[in-house]
């Protein structure tokens, strides 16, 4: 994907990964549409929704893609990491074993993946705190063992929503910037990856010193 000498743009694959009824499809329309379904059903296979961003004066997309938890679409799912710079691990804080299933998830992007991922570790339905399962610190200790940001989101009420896919997009922005810089065999390794990036070499592409946090 190509823009003018003065164009540059970034596309970016995400995928939301963890057990079904989660939350992830709530994350994403949350995120996406600013709507959220109290009885949504399970996802069938991949749906996916684009969004923008700007970052140090340039537009980013990021390509969300919402893959199905449920095991009997496993073999449907698994292409779809082909290609993701991104990945929201999704547990939800009042079942437990969600959060035990967190380390096959990582496995499993870890095997299917072929780049750098950014990722995120999100504790959502924060909003259930008085039937929590998992604690707080315990999301972060996991998280800071698996090298992920970490935050816990309530897609009911936008609590963190929005904060969570703009870190991850921040980080990947992050990590193609430093990549790219003088490597052209990385863009050429982001165009099979299905990641289009389009770099001037202009001073104007600074990057910015600031860093997202989360709690």
């Amino acid at each position: 994907m190509e823009e003018g000498d003065d164009g540059e743009e970034y596309l970016f694959k995400v995928v939301i990964i963890g057990d079904s009824a989660v939350g992830k499809s709530n994350l994403l329309s949350r995120y996406a549409r600013n709507e959220f379904n109290l009885h949504s059903k399970a996802t069938i296979g991949v749906e996916f929704q684009t969004q923008s961003m700007e970052i140090d004066g340039k537009e980013v997309k990021a390509q969300i893609w919402d893959t199905a938890g449920q095991e009997r679409f496993r073999a449907v799912t698994s292409a779809y990491y082909r290609g993701a710079v991104g990945a929201l691990v999704v547990y939800d804080i009042s079942r437990r074993t969600t959060f035990d299933s967190v380390s096959r998830w990582l496995q499993e992007l870890s095997t299917h993946s072929e780049t750098t991922i950014a990722r995120m570790l999100v504790g959502n339905k924060c909003d259930l705190e008085n039937i929590r399962d998992v604690s707080v610190e315990e999301g972060k200790n996991l998280a800071e063992a698996e090298g992920l940001f970490f935050i816990e989101t309530s897609a009911l009420d936008s609590t963190n929503v929005k904060k969570a896919f703009e870190i991850v997009i921040r980080e990947i922005y992050d990590n193609v910037s430093r990549k790219v810089l003088n490597s052209d065999s990385y863009k050429a390794q982001l165009s099979v990856n299905r990641v289009s990036l389009t770099s001037n070499t202009d001073d104007e592409s600074k990057k910015t010193s600031s860093k997202f946090s989360c709690c």
